[in-house]
């Protein structure tokens, strides 16, 4: 027990396995309890997980728009700024184009639409599900306008509407403004987002003595309503998903081993906190703050990089997202006996990467951009809900393989361009 009461992982890890424990009591499984009943019970059960998302969604918008600043402004120049943007950008898009890849090839080789009878799926039972999907598609398939739209035009506006991309825009221009201004100017505001950064670490050692209780009850709630049953019938599907997460990992890890020159299983050790917390609250934006924590104190990263790569990761380096999508896809072409052609194939690739250029690192939003590919290569959007009830469970797990991916290239970009950058003088 002295194990357990020393190492958040450990509380955390055991959280995570009597949530599981305390879902399937009281879930639909063993039906100890009536239905209505238990759900409310769920929600007391969850109570602790909604204070801790809550809180570290308070601190998660001023927390990055200080740590971009001071990440971006710790640097010694526009052109060392200019080599770490381009290579964080190309490494992404490198990591997605893999996820993506492997996801189409799996659901391929696999094939787990196939094991599911078209027959049995009534679209007409799902038109609900079909049009509020419709509705939340509405220009998110303009791929061109929502590039051009990641440019706050309003950022203010963006900090209210907790818009991650456009914040992380607005304050990368903020810090790169600031390296080219003469420093007797640039430290008051520079001392100021410090002191902010500093409050908002604070808050995040507080709110994780809370995380143990927060994991339990999320946890137990998604197993209440879910149940074991529910998972039975899609077991192929989710198998194929997590095997393909599974291969993204196994990238990452061969990317730190090679790249990093690190030990992947140090490197598994170091990040686990992050790991649990991204698998359990499904949300990389909040696990952000325990993210940025690991890579400065666990990982050891350069913070001028970690500041930079992780919040700019949060928003963009979604490939676990991007490899569910292109599994999902194929699997729903295959429930409905539709061929995806090679151009078609090429379209998922290019979609599932542009789509998750800005999405939201919240829970389901998955839902909402796989919609946006079904519908760019004619599969029905009223399918989603053949996968909707197992959602929430894939949707931890490519969370948990997001978080992890932004370690990475914290890892990956320090090795490639952290000899060139060294901090200023302190403020």
């Amino acid at each position: 027990m002295q194990t357990v009461r020393d190492h958040l992982w450990a509380r955390v890890m055991l959280g995570l396995m009597l949530g599981l424990i305390m879902g399937v009591v009281l879930g639909p499984d063993l039906a100890l309890l009536e239905r209505e009943v238990s759900l409310n019970l769920s929600n007391w059960i969850a109570f602790p997980g909604y204070l801790f998302l809550a809180v570290i969604k308070m601190v998660v918008v001023p927390l990055v728009f200080t740590s971009i600043i001071c990440g971006v402004a710790a640097g010694n120049s526009v052109e060392v700024l200019k080599k770490l943007g381009t290579n964080v950008i190309f490494y992404f898009l490198f990591t997605t184009t893999i996820a993506v890849s492997i996801g189409l090839g799996l659901s391929y080789l696999l094939s787990p639409g196939l094991l599911i009878d078209s027959g049995l799926v009534d679209l007409s039972n799902h038109a609900s599900v079909g049009a509020s999907i419709n509705e939340a598609l509405v220009d998110k398939t303009n791929i061109p306008k929502r590039l051009a739209a990641i440019i706050p035009t309003n950022p203010m506006g963006s900090m209210a509407s907790g818009e991650m991309l456009q914040i992380v825009i607005f304050a990368a221009f903020v810090g790169a403004a600031l390296v080219v201004m003469p420093k007797e100017k640039a430290n008051p505001f520079l001392k100021v987002n410090v002191s902010v950064q500093d409050v908002c670490m604070t808050i995040v050692n507080w709110v994780l003595k809370l995380a143990p209780y927060a994991v339990f009850g999320l946890i137990a709630q998604v197993m209440i309503k879910m149940g074991l049953s529910a998972l039975s019938g899609m077991l192929y599907y989710m198998m194929t998903v997590v095997l393909g997460l599974l291969c993204v990992m196994a990238v990452y890890l061969t990317i730190i081993k090679v790249v990093g020159k690190r030990s992947p299983f140090a490197f598994l050790k170091q990040i686990r906190n992050a790991q649990l917390i991204a698998f359990s609250t499904s949300s990389s934006s909040a696990t952000m703050p325990v993210t940025l924590k690991v890579a400065e104190e666990e990982v050891k990263v350069n913070p001028i990089v970690s500041r930079f790569v992780v919040p700019l990761g949060t928003t963009i380096n979604m490939d676990g997202t991007a490899l569910y999508q292109a599994i999902a896809t194929v699997f729903l072409a295959q429930v409905f006996h539709i061929d995806l052609s090679l151009g078609d194939m090429l379209v998922v690739l290019i979609t599932a990467i542009a789509a998750s250029v800005g999405t939201p690192g919240t829970p389901g939003v998955g839902i909402v951009v796989l919609a946006t590919i079904l519908s760019t290569v004619g599969i029905p959007v009223e399918g989603i809900a053949i996968i909707i009830g197992v959602d929430r469970l894939l949707d931890m797990c490519r969370t948990t393989v997001n978080v992890t991916g932004d370690l990475t290239a914290s890892v990956v970009l320090e090795r490639l361009v952290g000899k060139k950058l060294t901090q200023k003088e302190k403020v």
